[in-house]
């Protein structure tokens, strides 16, 4: 009897140890189960959320588009006196899309305020040198590099020589001036690579190309580099089945480094001038007509000074926009180049996007 007990308290102890198994293993599958389960949903929420930002971002840039339309309608010059340039018009037209949740920024840059890289060369056979933009390349490099950037292989004329041969469409040993080069030179490179002969695409590609170190092209916390003040964009003139780049730069919406190249080395202290000029006039300070390119003659020391008529204009038709959308730690961004064209038929303008990115 006694060991009859024994062999049941045993089979008891046995049970319990299994109930005890089975609930601890179902305790952690309802906790696993749980887990996912909350992952899934706050995944999916996630997704949910960024898809939601980009259509919203989406949504500035097609806003951004709608406001440089009007734009184009009301004005034959474009300036940072306008609603497209001015960051509080751009949010009173924000505030008139309606989002259930989060927050839409907007800002409208104008590309023709900047040097257009493949302007540089006469497209479309590219074998010449767009003489009054060798000029500006040179002062640029000279205002934004440094010692360290510009040493002997790397001067101004050299960077220009190399940016020239490997934006022509040749690509023998006929290097541009001593200090060019052609695919020969980017062969020896590990790894190796060839010359565009071509138009740029991105501006990145510049740093491809000898002579162009990161920190000139990056720049640093002080001083910016090329990529803040170059576009690979422009306004292209049909020739036939052919299109070449005049490369004119927007007076009216150019940075201080850009208007010091365009004013020449010996008056490049009277950029700040002009820069300030233009912020007082956005600003509603001052009335100023910046219809007329010679504008800038009216400024106290500038009288006496010419631009070259080949390399500025007022008027602009490529923009970038960048709309950005956020909601709580969350944000999606598009980063859009329009091109304002107008419909030969209609007479209406549009806006035709050349470059689209998610960065």
């Amino acid at each position: 009897m006694p060991l009859f007990k024994k062999i049941i308290a045993d089979n008891r102890g046995i049970a319990l140890l299994i109930t005890l198994s089975v609930t601890t293993i179902l305790v952690a599958a309802a906790l696993e189960y749980n887990r996912r389960a909350r992952f899934e949903v706050i995944s999916t929420a996630s997704v949910r959320d960024r898809m939601t930002l980009s259509y919203m971002a989406s949504s500035g840039v097609h806003a951004a588009m709608a406001l440089l339309i009007k734009d184009k309608g009301e004005s034959n010059f474009d300036s940072l006196d306008e609603d497209w340039a001015n960051p509080e018009k751009i949010d009173e037209i924000l505030q008139e899309i309606p989002f259930e949740k989060g927050k839409l920024a907007v800002k409208i840059t104008d590309e023709l305020g900047k040097v257009q890289v493949n302007a540089l060369v006469r497209f479309p056979d590219s074998r010449q040198f767009n003489q009054s933009q060798v000029m500006l390349w040179e002062r640029l490099l000279s205002i934004i590099g440094n010692e360290d950037d510009l040493q002997e292989d790397s001067s101004p004329t050299a960077i220009v020589n190399s940016v020239k041969d490997w934006l022509d469409s040749g690509d023998d040993e006929a290097t541009t001036g001593l200090s060019g080069a052609e695919s020969s030179y980017y062969e020896e490179k590990d790894p190796p690579y060839t010359s565009r002969n071509g138009p740029l695409e991105d501006l990145n590609e510049l740093l491809l190309i000898k002579g162009i170190t990161p920190r000139l092209f990056y720049g640093t916390k002080e001083a910016p580099g090329l990529a803040n003040y170059m576009t690979v964009h422009g306004l292209a003139v049909a020739a036939g089945t052919n299109f070449n780049w005049p490369g004119r730069i927007n007076i009216n919406t150019a940075d201080i480094p850009v208007l010091a190249a365009l004013l020449g080395t010996e008056n490049q202290d009277l950029a700040q001038t002009v820069f300030e000029m233009r912020q007082e006039i956005a600003a509603e300070k001052d009335v100023h007509d910046f219809s007329n390119p010679k504008w800038y003659k009216n400024i106290t020391g500038l009288s006496d000074v010419t631009i070259d008529s080949r390399i500025i204009t007022v008027a602009s038709d490529v923009f970038r926009i960048q709309s950005t959308a956020s909601f709580e730690s969350t944000q999606a961004s598009v980063i859009a180049v329009v091109n304002r064209v107008k419909n030969p038929e209609s007479g209406k303008w549009s806006c035709r996007v050349l470059n689209w990115e998610t960065p």
